[in-house]
């Protein structure tokens, strides 16, 4: 994406509101977890606007295809920005294509425009394609398909008369030594030794003739296998070309993506991920919405006042995205690339150094010698985070410093309630844990759902994996995903919500919001839930009971307590 001065502010919106009674936010957004500053919401609800009444695109877009082949829609964000004249617009961007292009109006563009007509990235790709059609036809030559199938043919039937004759030699050999047993005792010496050299010759005859056999259809098949070798040979020099053009075809990309900051110093997507687990980019990295806004404004002199991003259209299967619904910036694709072009930006803070709730101790329900049972309350962590230490282990840690062994046997997310089983000794944690690990323990949640369900009860399977370039979020997968089981039932409907029970079969994270928000599954998401539907004051999801054995006596208990809302 190049400056042009004649161009400077072509993508730069107006705001149709009056803004001059509204304060503009004294940091940058946090882009990994926020809410949406003011002047951000009016910027998002302006371009949601134009979304809605303009005529060139349907909200499905037509062209963002997941791994299952499917249609969905897209993400888009914007940027508040204050020219060198203090004037403050915003600029919009959408991540990836739109229709088939990199580049729409009155989206700002990509920081390198892979698809214009002059580009290497199409001249290769269009050689890359030829490979593969190459590839194709060698592979669909009659002559080759008619070989693979007559190679076939005689490797079943060289397996089939190999094995026929080993064990008629098994056989034989087994028929020669009862012989030779009724011989040692009936036959003089005379009669004896003539006997055991026709034995001997009959084992060698039969060893020779199975050898041979091995060996003529070795040279069969090999035949066969050398015909095969002059497609097969065609086939590995294709696809060892295709490959080598491939890896220099993204590096080249990699190297044309280069990333401006504040200060006018420029990193390279290669350079930005060389330190990442992968120490490599991921594919479609720097071509998120918020790398081409921040581009787009370093490159013309804006100063980045706020940002968001939404997503608009059709929801996808395996990423949950609700329409309208605000979403962070992924940390797979796009965390390297703002932490340099957000360099020497003040920001707001991460809510995750945020303290954590101010209530001490806990809600004990009961204790014995080997566990208590908590309530735990929404916000606090089951363990110690990366930035809050205060948690559910901490606290009982400084209430029974004496405990033997882990504490926390199971989780619970930081904002769901509940019921909660905590050991105090190294044997009842192996004994909870075998019980766990064997599904013996019954939990059963309950959530409130934003809106009404059309049927009462039924069981929800949809496997699940984490999403790996936005953690903690989970996806639906049934590729790679592990299988996942959640009963619910109704309890109630008021005021247009939907209480219900949901009973877990297995205990995959997210599993129950992911379950309650997916459309293959409630399709309502859990109010309050921040990740997968919309923030409010906390997640309606409380762990209503459990059941187990009791490690003293491996009879059952059971605990109860109703949530508070």
């Amino acid at each position: 994406m190049e400056s042009n001065p004649q161009l400077a502010y072509q993508y730069l919106h107006h705001f149709k509101s009056p803004i001059d009674e509204m304060e503009l936010p004294e940091q940058f957004t946090f882009p990994y977890a926020y809410e949406p500053s003011p002047i951000a919401l009016l910027a998002v609800r302006e371009l949601q606007e134009d979304l809605l009444h303009q005529r060139k695109w349907d909200e499905h877009f037509g062209d963002y295809e997941y791994e299952n082949g499917e249609i969905c829609g897209k993400m888009f964000g914007v940027l508040v920005v204050q020219n060198i004249n203090k004037e403050v617009g915003y600029l919009s961007a959408f991540s990836g294509k739109l229709m088939g292009k990199t580049h729409q109006m009155p989206f700002v563009g990509p920081v390198y425009d892979r698809l214009t007509d002059q580009g290497f990235f199409k001249s290769e790709e269009q050689v890359i394609t030829a490979i593969n059609q190459k590839l194709l036809v060698i592979k669909a030559d009659p002559d080759y398909l008619a070989l693979q199938v007559i190679y076939s043919q005689q490797q079943q039937k060289a397996h089939f008369e190999t094995n026929k004759s080993l064990m008629h030699k098994k056989e034989s050999k087994r028929l020669r030594q009862i012989w030779r047993e009724q011989a040692l005792n009936t036959l003089d010496n005379d009669q004896l030794l003539p006997l055991m050299k026709q034995l001997s010759a009959e084992s060698q005859d039969l060893h020779y003739r199975h050898k041979r056999l091995i060996n003529e259809w070795r040279a069969v098949l090999e035949g066969i296998q050398k015909q095969l070798e002059v497609h097969g040979m065609q086939i590995d020099e294709l696809k060892l070309e295709r490959k080598k053009r491939s890896i220099a075809l993204q590096q080249r990309l990699f190297d044309q993506y280069q990333f401006l900051n504040k200060n006018g110093e420029t990193k390279g997507l290669s350079t930005l991920f060389s330190n990442t687990k992968q120490q490599r980019p991921p594919a479609g990295a720097g071509d998120c919405a918020a790398p081409k806004l921040l581009q787009y404004a370093f490159l013309n002199q804006l100063k980045p006042i706020a940002m968001a991003e939404f997503w608009w259209g059709q929801s996808p299967r395996l990423q949950l995205r609700k329409h309208g619904h605000f979403y962070p910036a992924c940390l797979g694709k796009c965390k390297p690339i703002l932490a340099h072009m957000l360099e020497d930006i003040p920001i707001d803070q991460n809510p995750a150094y945020e303290h954590s709730i101010a209530t001490p101790g806990l809600e004990i329900l009961y204790q014995n010698d080997q566990f208590l049972i908590i309530n735990k309350p929404n916000g606090l962590l089951s363990v110690p985070g990366k930035y809050v230490l205060d948690s559910v282990a901490s606290r009982v840690r400084l209430m029974y410093p004496t405990a033997t062994g882990p504490l926390i046997v199971h989780r619970l997310d930081r904002e769901t309630s509940g019921v909660m089983v905590v050991t105090k000794t190294i044997e009842a944690y192996h004994h909870l844990q075998n019980q766990f690990l064997t599904k013996t323990i019954k939990k059963r949640y309950e959530a409130l759902l934003g809106g009404v369900l059309s049927e009462k009860e039924g069981t929800i399977e949809l496997p699940l994996r984490p999403d790996h370039h936005q953690r903690p979020r989970q996806m639906v997968c049934f590729e790679k995903g592990k299988d996942s089981a959640t009963k619910w039932k109704v309890l109630e409907v008021k005021e247009g919500e939907t209480r219900v029970s949901f009973e877990p079969f297995t205990g995959r994270t997210h599993q129950i919001r992911v379950h309650a928000a997916h459309p293959d599954g409630l399709n309502l998401p859990i109010i309050g839930d921040a990740l997968y539907g919309t923030k409010a004051d906390r997640l309606m999801l409380h762990a209503r009971s459990i059941k187990f054995l009791n490690p003293s006596d491996d009879q059952w208990v059971h605990f109860q307590i109703d949530p508070n809302f």
